[in-house]
């Protein structure tokens, strides 16, 4: 797939989750940051699109982890951002950074 030179709001949301949640990035946390720190609500599903995209494009990565009884033997898929992937995001940050100064100085000629 070819890279795009943005990230949607929703694929940024969706790396800094898994940035803050470090070695338990998987769906259910993630998905629970986004809706505790961004009061978005989405489905799981919805979720996992955004993380494959971000995969291919090498902005995150995944793993299977050890099986545990806790989840009946089954794996968790974890995630975690690739050097891409930040520099990625310092650059949708620094777009938004400019975007508000330019806005902030209009206003204040406006007012």
């Amino acid at each position: 797939m070819k890279r795009r030179d943005y990230l949607t709001d929703f694929e940024q949301l969706v790396m800094l989750a898994v940035l803050q949640l470090g070695d338990e990035a998987y769906g259910a946390p993630i998905r629970a940051a986004l809706e505790e720190q961004a009061g978005r609500v989405v489905s799981i599903a919805t979720i996992y699109v955004a993380l494959s995209r971000l995969e291919e494009q090498d902005l995150v990565r995944s793993w299977f982890a050890e099986p545990t009884a806790v989840r009946g033997g089954r794996s968790k898929r974890l995630y975690a951002v690739t050097e891409l992937g930040v520099e990625a995001l310092e650059r949708a940050r620094d777009h938004f950074d400019r975007m508000w100064d330019g806005a902030r100085e209009a206003m204040r000629r406006e007012s």
